[in-house]
């Protein structure tokens, strides 16, 4: 019976049952111990705060707007030139360069070779001085860090502008040190928009530059060893000679066989044609002469003698036989003839001794012509066996100018970006500069009031704590409902 009377009362002394109405009294009963953990809290977060000093909060607000920077310049070629991101893409860049700890280092160094160290940290004026850069480093981190905790940076959701926020004990080191970040950030954006590649593009012109200058070289080298001054137009000079002694040739041909077929002809003629021809023929008078003589010798005889006389009768008879012989062309003599060089004859010699001349010519001239064209043809079979090399040379030739000219205009460019970068930030406003707040915020009263809220939380938890602690019943209601029994009556606990 012991035993389970022992058993039964561990069950109930380890699992008591309370109600809502039994806190008041339990909670009452440990009082003194959560006032002292109440005070000891409260006092402590109220020293602290008493510690805390009024901060004040500069305040400056940038506008931003799409600029050069942004807009997209491919380093080979055209694809996607000129792509620019979205305006929240913009913000949310610049807001990153804002917040970034390289711009911090930035301002801290620029406020240190302005202010030197007093200004960073009153405190310790000196503690930047005499001493390593490693520490150095480490004062500057840790300057970098209290300013990340002290700075806020807002951007709107419709409107391009970043608002700015530095808390500081002192309102003039407030508006100092933002308006000092943002000179700093004006500059320190330059480095990282700007395009940085100035140099690389640079040296891969150069580069570029030197291997068209050798493919320039052997490109000379390939003209002046096959003596070509201008391949394409020496291609072209030589196809319109070609075309033009052709066309001589067929014209020289069809004179040739022309003249020759004359030739031919007037051969032909002359077989038929005598070299020499009568010029002319003299007639002979003789007969004539001496019947007019006669007649003048009877009228001679007439002086003298009467018509029926022997004299004259004699005459008339010689008058009469002579003039009878010449009427039947016995007295009529052969006279002188003379021969000479046929005209017709010496007409068609000199036209054959010319067309022969002419067909020589002719002859000579096609023979030329034959030649000149194997020549031509000659020259044109060996450019063609030389035109695959010439167009290597001429499109790696070609390729290379191109690349040279455009890394040269990206190069320039590049340069011409930098110096206008270097000089303005068209598309950064800075809408206000900050000034020195006049109002400053402190977290005395806050901190106070949290104190005491915790201090109350830790009390009401430590009385809970200590309550659920205690050993055995607490109260006769207790009792009753963990052992499930009524309670008649109860005394008063004596002190030991």
């Amino acid at each position: 019976m012991r035993s389970s009377s022992a058993a039964g009362q561990g069950d109930w002394a380890a699992r008591p049952r309370y109600a809502l109405s039994d806190l008041p009294t339990l909670l009452w009963r440990e009082r003194m111990l959560m006032l002292a953990v109440f005070l000891v809290i409260f006092f402590v977060g109220a020293a602290f705060a008493l510690t805390l000093k009024r901060a004040y909060p500069a305040h400056s607000s940038v506008l931003v707007r799409l600029g050069q920077e942004y807009v997209y310049e491919p380093r080979v070629g055209d694809a996607a030139r000129g792509a620019v991101p979205e305006t929240g893409q913009v913000l949310q860049s610049e807001t990153e360069i804002l917040g970034s700890d390289g711009l911090k280092e930035q301002v801290v160094l620029a406020l240190i070779k302005r202010f030197g160290w007093a200004e960073l940290d009153p405190k310790h004026p000196k503690a930047y001085d005499n001493i390593s850069e490693a520490k150095r480093q480490t004062l500057r981190s840790q300057a970098v860090l209290a300013m990340g905790r002290s700075l806020k940076i807002e951007t709107g959701t419709d409107t391009p502008v970043i608002r700015l926020t530095y808390t500081d004990t002192d309102k003039d080191r407030a508006a100092l040190v933002l308006n000092t970040l943002l000179e700093q950030y004006l500059i320190y954006r330059r480095s990282v928009l700007l395009d940085p590649m100035g140099a690389a593009l640079e040296d891969q012109r150069r580069s570029f530059q030197d291997r068209l200058d050798r493919a320039d070289a052997a490109y000379q080298t390939f003209l002046t060893s096959n003596s070509i001054g201008d391949f394409d137009a020496e291609k072209t000079s030589l196809s319109q000679l070609q075309s033009q002694i052709e066309q001589q040739q067929y014209a020289t041909e069809t004179q040739l066989k022309e003249r020759s077929g004359r030739l031919a002809g007037l051969n032909t003629e002359l077989a038929r044609v005598t070299p020499e021809v009568g010029l002319y023929r003299d007639s002979d008078n003789t007969a004539a002469n001496k019947l007019l003589d006669l007649k003048l010798q009877r009228e001679a005889l007439l002086s003298k003698y009467r018509p029926d006389a022997q004299p004259v009768k004699d005459m008339d008879a010689q008058i009469a036989q002579l003039q009878a012989a010449v009427s039947s062309g016995r007295a009529q003599g052969q006279g002188v003839a003379r021969t000479g060089v046929n005209p017709v004859y010496q007409t068609l010699q000199t036209e054959k001794l010319q067309l022969a001349a002419e067909v020589n010519a002719l002859q000579q001239s096609l023979a030329t012509l034959q030649q000149q064209s194997e020549q031509l043809t000659q020259r044109r079979l060996r450019l063609a066996d030389l035109e695959p090399q010439f167009q290597s040379l001429s499109r790696d030739r070609d390729v290379l100018q191109s690349n040279v000219k455009d890394f040269q205009i990206k190069e320039q460019q590049s340069q011409a970006a930098r110096a206008i970068a270097s000089n303005t930030n068209d598309n950064i406003r800075i809408i206000e500069r900050a000034t020195p707040p006049v109002q400053g915020k402190s977290l005395r009263m806050p901190v106070i009031a949290l104190s005491l809220m915790f201090a109350g939380f830790s009390a009401l938890c430590a009385g809970l704590l200590r309550m659920f602690l205690r050993p055995g019943l607490p109260t006769p209601a207790s009792a009753s409902r963990t052992l499930d029994l009524p309670v008649l009556g109860t005394a008063p606990v004596k002190a030991a």
